[in-house]
């Protein structure tokens, strides 16, 4: 990681917006099984395509994805260096907020398992229906009227381009988490790191 005067002010940050499932839990989901129960062409947005769908098609739809999605989250653990970042960041008095395209519900009951829910307010956990999906920046800006900051003061951390698309559109700065350490994405990250006990390391 550069210790540019850039990334050093991002790291200095009292506002984080984190992504869930494969940036705070182990990435577990697989998307390409996921679109083939659902019906949904290879290469599409899931949400996206499902919002196309005519009623009662899309119910029936989002109905199979939530009852996935549940499943998946009964089995979710906590990523390599979550708790210690998220304890990290609280006991600095940081805001802290998750932006997701899953669920709130599942959101909250997965901040549960891994044991993060004492760290993050409910309120400022984002999902599906409480912001525009990303990459739409809505909810980064939703968290930052709620905190009272210009969305500039916020960092987006994320493990996909969906998640700094997200940043970027809204003037955040913007962390990519890796463990493969391929890091495709480097014009939408600020700062690019393997893991987030990497990311605390950085802090402490």
């Amino acid at each position: 990681m550069e210790n540019s005067s850039l990334k050093m002010n991002l790291l200095r940050s009292q506002h984080w917006v984190f992504d869930l499932d494969g940036t705070l839990t182990v990435a577990i989901h697989d998307f390409a099984q996921i679109r083939s129960v659902l019906g949904v062409p290879e290469g599409r947005d899931i949400l996206g395509h499902l919002d196309a769908l005519p009623e009662p098609q899309a119910a029936t739809a989002k109905a199979l994805l939530v009852s996935i999605e549940e499943e998946l989250a009964a089995r979710t653990e906590p990523a390599e260096g979550a708790r210690e970042l998220v304890q990290l960041l609280h006991l600095r008095g940081a805001r802290l907020g998750v932006l997701t395209r899953n669920t709130r519900e599942i959101a909250l009951t997965t901040l549960g398992r891994i044991g993060l829910s004492p760290f993050i307010a409910a309120d400022d956990v984002l999902g599906r229906d409480d912001a525009l999906a990303k990459p739409d920046p809505d909810g980064i800006l939703k968290l930052a009227c709620r905190w009272g900051v210009s969305p500039a003061a916020l960092v987006m951390v994320g493990d996909y381009a969906f998640d700094l698309l997200t940043g970027r559109a809204a003037g955040a700065g913007t962390i990519h988490v890796d463990p493969a350490r391929s890091f495709r994405w480097p014009e939408l990250s600020d700062i690019a790191v393997g893991s987030l006990a990497e990311l605390a390391l950085a802090l402490s």
